[in-house]
C-alpha cells in the first residue's frame, strides 16, 4: 500500500494546547475508525458464522453467505473497507470531568479526514443545497458526535458506521395504527410486536439482510429515533435485562426468519442476526415504536481511553487475531454460470432466466443518483450501447503515477434510481443493471421491452467486486459530482452476480415480496 501517494504522511503531530496533554488521542481516533471499518467486530463474526451451515448448499443465499464471508477476510486481510458506503460516522463519546472535548472534537475531525485521505472512508457527505460533495467527510453535522459526562476516570470512545442503504430502511411507527398484513396494532408490547414484524418485511433485501434491528419504544420523534440507534451498540449476544424485552427479542428473533426473506431478498432461512429493544418512558398523547435497520457489514467499534496519554487502554467488540469466515478459497460456483462479455447482444441477455447466476466480464459503468438524472437531461460522455451499468459510488485513490486504483467497490440500493432507469435503458441501450435490492416495474416493464436484465450483486461485498475489477479506463464529472457518483469506467473479470429480474417480466423480489408477506400476515395471531 506504500505505493499510494495518498498514503503519505497519514500521522501528523498532535495539535499544542495548554489543555490538550493527549498527544495520542488523534492517533488513537485514527485507529478506532480505521478498524471500525476493515474489521468486523467479533459477536456480527459469530452471528455470521453460525447462519451460514444453515442455507442449502448451492442455494442462492448459501452463494451470497459465501461471497460475505470471503469479503469480511480480504477486508481484513487488506485493512480494506468492508463495504464502499462507509456511512455517516456516529462517535458516542464519555468522558470524566474536566475533559477538553474542543481538542478532542477537532482531533475526531483530523482522524475523519485523515481516514478518507487514506481510502479507508468514502467521500460521504454532501452538502444539501448545492449537491457538492466535501471530499473528507466533514460538513455542517458531520460526523456525529454525541458527548456525556461520566464518573469514571477513562475516556470511552463508540463508533458505528451505518451506511445509506441500511438507513433508509429505518422507520417509526405511532401507535395505534394499522399495519399492513398484520392488522390492528394497539399501545402495548402487541402493538410492538406487530411493528417490528413490519419493519423486517418492509426492509425486505433493500438494507443488506442478513440484518439486525435497534428498537426504541417511546420518546419523542427524535429520542425514539436516536435510543434505536443506540440500541446497536449492545452486542449480539448479551441478554435484555428488562425480561418482558428479552422475550420479545427472542420472539422476533425467532418468528422474523420464517418469512423466508433471506440473505439480500434471494430467500433463505435467515433474515435476522440480532434484535434489541430499549425503552423510553413517552408523553400521554405519543406512543412511538423507532426502529433502526442495520445490514450484515454491521461496523461498530468502541475503546477505552486513557484521559492522560490519549491512549488505547481497551477494544471493544474487536477481535484481536480472528479466524478465517470463509470455508473456500473462493466462492462456491457450480460450474452452471454464464459467462458474460460486453457489450451485450439482445440475444444472449434474453435467454437469461431468474435465478441464473452471470459471470461479467469486459467494460462496465457505475452510476448513482446524479448521474441517472443528468444522463435523463443530457448525452452521455461515452457509448454505453449494449453496456452494463452498475449501481455503485467506490472507493477510490491515485497513485504518484496517477493512475485511479479500486479500493472497494460494492453495489448500491438499486430503487432510488427507478424514475430515471427505464428511460436510460432506453436512451442508452444499456442491456444489464446491476446493483441491490430490486427494482420496480416501470423498470421491469422497460427490461422486457428492450431486451435487458437486472442483476443482484451481494450488498457489502467491496472487497470481493473490487478484485474483480481490473482496470479503470476511464472517469467521467469527477469534479462536478464527487467520487461515490461519478462515471467511473471499468473493465472486470469474471464479476458474479444472480438474475433477479430478466427480460421477460419476471422478477425474483416480487415473488419474495409476495411469500413473505403472506407468511406474515400467519404472524397476526402468533402472540407472545
Amino acid at each position: 500500500m506504500d505505493r499510494f501517494l495518498n498514503q503519505k504522511k497519514a500521522v501528523s503531530p498532535p495539535s499544542k494546547t495548554a489543555k490538550h496533554i493527549m498527544e495520542h488521542f488523534r492517533k488513537s481516533m485514527l485507529d478506532l475508525v480505521i478498524q471500525t471499518s476493515t474489521n468486523l467486530p467479533a459477536d456480527v463474526r459469530k452471528a455470521l458464522a453460525a447462519v451460514i451451515p444453515r442455507e442449502e448448499p448451492g442455494s442462492r443465499a448459501a452463494l451470497a453467505l459465501a461471497t460475505i464471508a470471503k469479503n469480511i477476510d480480504m477486508a481484513y486481510e487488506n485493512e480494506g473497507a468492508i463495504c464502499q458506503d462507509t456511512g455517516m460516522p456516529t462517535f458516542k463519546i464519555k468522558t470524566p470531568r474536566g475533559a477538553d472535548q474542543i481538542a478532542m472534537k477537532n482531533d475526531i475531525l483530523w482522524a475523519v479526514t485523515e481516514a478518507t485521505r487514506l481510502g479507508k472512508l468514502r467521500p460521504n457527505t454532501v452538502d444539501s443545497v448545492t449537491g457538492r460533495n466535501s471530499g473528507n467527510n466533514l460538513g455542517a453535522g458531520a460526523p456525529i458526535i454525541f458527548w456525556e459526562q461520566w464518573e469514571e476516570d477513562a475516556i470511552e470512545v463508540k463508533l458505528i458506521l451505518k451506511g445509506g442503504g441500511c438507513e433508509n430502511m429505518n422507520i417509526q411507527y405511532s401507535l395505534p395504527a394499522e399495519i399492513p398484513h398484520l392488522g390492528r396494532a394497539g399501545r402495548d408490547l402487541e402493538g410492538v410486536r406487530k411493528c417490528i414484524l413490519h419493519a423486517v418485511w418492509h426492509a425486505q433485501g433493500h438494507g443488506c439482510s442478513v440484518g439486525a434491528l435497534g428498537v426504541a419504544i417511546g420518546g419523542d420523534r427524535m429520542s425514539g429515533y436516536m435510543y434505536a440507534k443506540e440500541q446497536l451498540f449492545r452486542p449480539l449476544d448479551d441478554v435484555n435485562p428488562d425480561p418482558r424485552l428479552a422475550a420479545l427479542e427472542d420472539y422476533i428473533m425467532e418468528h422474523a426468519n420464517t418469512l423466508n426473506i433471506g440473505t439480500m431478498g434471494f430467500g433463505g432461512n435467515t433474515t435476522l442476526i440480532g434484535c434489541k429493544i430499549g425503552s423510553y418512558h413517552r408523553l400521554p398523547a405519543c406512543f412511538f415504536v423507532s426502529v433502526a435497520y442495520e445490514c450484515w457489514a454491521f461496523r461498530r467499534m468502541g475503546v477505552r481511553i486513557d484521559p492522560a496519554t490519549g491512549k488505547i487502554l481497551q477494544w471493544h467488540y474487536r477481535d484481536m487475531n480472528p479466524a478465517a469466515m470463509a470455508r473456500e478459497e473462493g466462492i462456491p460456483l457450480t460450474g452452471r454460470e454464464i459467462r458474460l462479455t460486453a457489450p451485450l447482444r439482445e440475444e444472449d441477455v434474453r435467454n437469461l432466466k431468474v435465478g441464473d447466476i452471470v459471470l461479467l466480464n469486459g467494460p462496465m459503468f457505475t452510476g448513482r443518483d446524479m448521474l441517472h438524472k443528468h444522463l435523463t437531461e443530457h448525452e452521455a460522455p461515452v457509448d454505453m450501447n449494449g453496456g452494463v451499468i452498475y449501481h455503485c459510488g467506490p472507493v477510490m485513490l491515485k497513485d504518484e503515477q496517477g493512475t485511479w486504483h479500486v479500493q472497494a467497490a460494492g453495489p448500491t440500493t438499486s430503487i432510488r434510481e427507478e424514475p430515471y432507469q427505464a428511460d436510460i435503458i432506453r436512451k442508452c441501450g444499456i442491456r444489464a443493471v446491476v446493483g441491490k435490492g430490486g427494482m420496480g416495474k416501470r423498470t421491469l416493464d422497460a427490461l422486457k421491452e428492450y431486451g435487458a436484465v437486472y442483476l443482484n450483486a451481494i450488498g457489502g461485498a467491496a472487497q470481493y467486486y473490487a478484485q474483480t475489477i481490473v482496470a479503470v479506463d476511464g472517469v467521467h464529472f469527477l469534479e462536478e459530482f464527487g467520487i461515490p457518483e461519478a462515471l467511473w469506467v471499468y473493465r472486470c473479470r469474471d464479476f458474479a452476480a444472480v438474475v433477479t429480474m430478466d427480460a421477460h417480466g419476471n422478477s425474483l423480489h416480487a415473488d419474495v415480496e409476495n411469500d413473505s408477506a403472506r407468511r406474515l400476515e400467519a404472524l397476526a395471531e402468533v402472540k407472545l
